[in-house]
């Protein structure tokens, strides 16, 4: 085994999250950094995507994910995204960082999942 990974550094989406209703009435842009580790020899010896993790079938389904749906707490939202992916696209394990800029005093707030 050859663990490798591939990451997804700052991937723009829009959601509805937030605590209070007010917060969730429109979406809100987040930030998304996702890295799914898999075994790439596979991959690296043949030169095809089909053995490896789509990286682009990932972006898409995120950029979608929050569409008609809504959450209270960005913990939720990055454990729903992980487990969305690890049935989805079957990588070794991922991780997913959500960043949400709702406190003018800091640069963002952020929670990170490993699963």
């Amino acid at each position: 085994m050859n663990p490798g990974k591939i990451s997804i550094v700052d991937l723009e989406v829009f959601c509805r999250v937030g605590v209070p209703d007010a917060e969730r009435a429109h979406p809100q842009r987040l930030l998304l950094t996702i890295e799914l580790t898999s075994d790439f020899s596979a991959a690296a010896k043949s030169d095809s995507i089909t053995d490896t993790i789509n990286y682009f079938a990932v972006t898409q389904q995120l950029l979608k994910f929050g569409t008609g749906r809504e959450w209270k707490l960005i913990e939720k939202l990055a454990a729903d995204i992980a487990d969305t992916l690890l049935k989805d696209f079957k990588p070794q394990s991922v991780s997913v960082e959500v960043k949400k800029f709702i406190i003018p005093q800091a640069r963002y707030v952020s929670v990170q999942i490993k699963k």
